[in-house]
Parts: structure tokens; C-alpha cells; sequence
């Protein structure tokens, strides 16, 4: 299954739609994401740039096997992090992120994800 955040024109994540991956596919049997956007587009009538992809499988800038298990393979970490309503789309950077969790904490470009201004102790 293929995931689509539904995007405002204020970059806010406003639903998330599910498409069969077939749905995704172009000519030669490539998952690509235009097409996945523009069946959106005709089954919903929202621009197709206005869907973003996003990964079910990827949290806090880091890519799960789906038994939730940290994948070997970092490289399918996929837009930061999974898309879910009230979330930020950083087109630019193409991240979604969740609310701010405190107003002390900033954004880790790198990693994907919040930090907070003094680093987590180690055990």
C-alpha cells in the first residue's frame, strides 16, 4: 500500500489517503510517485501537488521493518517521519514534521527529527 499526505495551501497535513501500490505504478512498472498523485488528483479533485508520499514505515528519521524492527537499510527512511494530520510539510527540506514539543527544542536537519537543548543521558 501506497500513502499519501493530503497537503493546505499553509503546508499543514490536513488527511492521509491509502492507494494500492498498482495505483502508483507508470509505464514500466515503477512505483512513482506522480502517478500515485495524480489518481489522488481524480478520485479527490485536490491538486496533485498537493499529495505528498509518505512512509508508514519510517519514524523520527529512521526506516522499521513492518515487525518493527530497526531495518538494515536506512536508505528507505523516508521524509522524516510517518505523516499524520496537523503535522508540517517542509517542502524544502522534505520533512514532515510533528507539532514542536516544547518551545525550547529545535530542528535536527540531519536526523529528521526535534531535539532538545541538552543532549539524553547515556545509561
Amino acid at each position: 500500500m501506497a500513502h499519501f499526505a493530503k497537503i493546505s495551501t499553509q503546508g499543514k497535513v490536513i488527511a492521509v489517503h491509502v492507494l494500492d501500490n498498482d495505483k502508483c505504478l507508470n509505464a514500466d512498472g515503477v512505483e512513482d510517485e506522480s502517478v500515485g498523485q495524480n489518481e489522488l488528483q481524480r478520485l479527490h479533485g485536490w491538486p496533485s501537488l498537493m499529495w505528498v508520499q509518505t512512509s508508514y514505515n519510517t519514524r523520527d528519521g529512521k526506516y522499521y521493518n513492518s515487525d518493527g524492527t530497526l531495518a538494515e537499510d536506512q536508505s528507505k527512511a523516508f521524509r522524516g517521519t510517518y505523516a499524520c494530520i496537523g503535522f508540517d510539510w517542509d517542502e524544502e527540506n522534505q520533512i514532515f514534521w510533528p507539532k514542536k514539543p516544547y518551545a525550547s527544542w529545535t530542528k535536527n536537519f540531519t536526523k529528521k527529527i526535534w531535539v532538545a537543548p541538552i543532549d539524553e543521558p547515556t545509561t
